[in-house]
């Protein structure tokens, strides 16, 4: 194999336009293994969870160097001609979301299509090892391994960790051995390109380029973004912006803790809009880590958790048609096979449109 390609990357300027942003916790990363410190991060937690279900990680472990390499060959990935790309089109249509996923899969509205590209490298396990890969990512393939295998180890068990402290489970590592690195489970590692659009096409989507939605999986972890887009729905109904931080990542919570913990772990509404006018003309790349529960799990509340208890949360049980628990990936999978299709199908007040994912289980869009 040929010597990796030495890959370099600048980040693009912030926004200097004057923008609504959320104000999101930080959980600091240095404190968990201080006494006390797993307890005061899930009062951390618990505090950010009663807003919105976002909230930023700092010392997390990885150098700007480091982040930045991986939107070096992001831009790389993403930048091949779509013929190059064409072999390593995921299975979209059979809910596999790894490899790449082309701009203009989906109708946002008659005329105008999504503007997202997306690579997706999945988990370092044998069920994945004869995967084909761009030439780019077999060059640094040690390196990719490296970073993935650090979020998961030294980002997102502490995360889980936490999260289990939050809700009195006696068993710390409980969201732990749900989420084994050598099990099945769709993690991944994710490059991301939202192409600039004219400003006809923003006007006719109304400057929204992907609706408000939830994550599939169990958590999302994004990299540094300074060109602002990501809007998240606040408890009070409104959309603000959110700020890119230098040294931290954003995280969200999505579906299935949502399902586990009967919605006191948030699955996030957020959607991605416009730019600023100084960043409408960039093509807003992004890294981006996936967290998926393993597949065979039952999504129904934790009866073990006290404070779900104490909040009558675990009661009532998400089902599906045939009164049997949802599976984890199958939720997963139906929700990409979904996700292919139109996206016009909107309700009466033209500001909500729900999609059956599994019979009887449904998710909300929102513009």
């Amino acid at each position: 194999m040929a010597a990796p390609t030495k890959l370099t990357y600048v980040q693009a300027p912030e926004t200097s336009a004057s923008l609504d942003w959320a104000d999101l916790i930080t959980l600091d990363l240095s404190k968990f293994d201080q006494p006390g410190g797993k307890e005061q991060l899930a009062q951390d937690l618990s505090r950010a969870l009663e807003e919105i279900g976002f909230f930023y990680v700092k010392n997390h472990g990885l150098s700007l160097a480091e982040v930045d390499s991986q939107f070096a060959l992001a831009k790389s990935v993403l930048s091949l001609s779509n013929e190059e790309k064409a072999p390593y089109r995921a299975a979209l249509e059979q809910g596999d979301y790894n490899g790449w996923k082309p701009a203009g899969t989906r109708d946002l509205i008659p005329g105008v299509k999504d503007n997202f590209e997306i690579y997706n490298i999945p988990k370092f396990i044998p069920k994945h090892a004869n995967r084909a890969h761009p030439e780019i990512v077999k060059q640094h393939w040690e390196e990719i391994e490296r970073f993935s295998k650090h979020i998961h180890n030294h980002i997102v068990k502490k995360l889980l960790v936490i999260f289990a402290v939050a809700l009195g489970l006696q068993d710390q590592d409980y969201f732990v051995n749900k989420h084994r690195y050598e099990e099945n489970s769709g993690d991944h590692l994710r490059y991301m390109k939202y192409h600039s659009r004219s400003e006809e096409e923003n006007q006719k989507l109304g400057g929204v380029w992907l609706k408000g939605h939830s994550d599939m999986g169990s958590l999302t972890l994004l990299f540094r973004q300074p060109v602002a887009a990501l809007q998240v729905l606040t408890k009070d109904g409104t959309w603000k912006w959110v700020r890119p931080q230098t040294d931290a990542l954003t995280v969200n919570i999505a579906d299935a803790l949502h399902f586990l913990t009967n919605g006191y772990l948030k699955s996030s509404i957020h959607r991605v809009v416009a730019p600023p006018k100084d960043q409408a003309h960039i093509d807003r790349l992004g890294v981006l880590y996936m967290v998926r529960i393993e597949d065979d799990t039952d999504l129904l509340p934790i009866e073990e958790s006290p404070v779900l208890q104490q909040l009558n949360l675990i009661q009532e049980k998400t089902l599906d048609g045939d009164g049997k628990p949802v599976k984890a990936g199958e939720w997963v999978r139906q929700r990409v096979i979904k996700n292919l299709g139109s996206a016009k199908a909107e309700s009466a007040d033209n500001e909500v449109n729900e999609v059956e994912i599994v019979k009887g289980v449904k998710v909300n869009y929102y513009d």
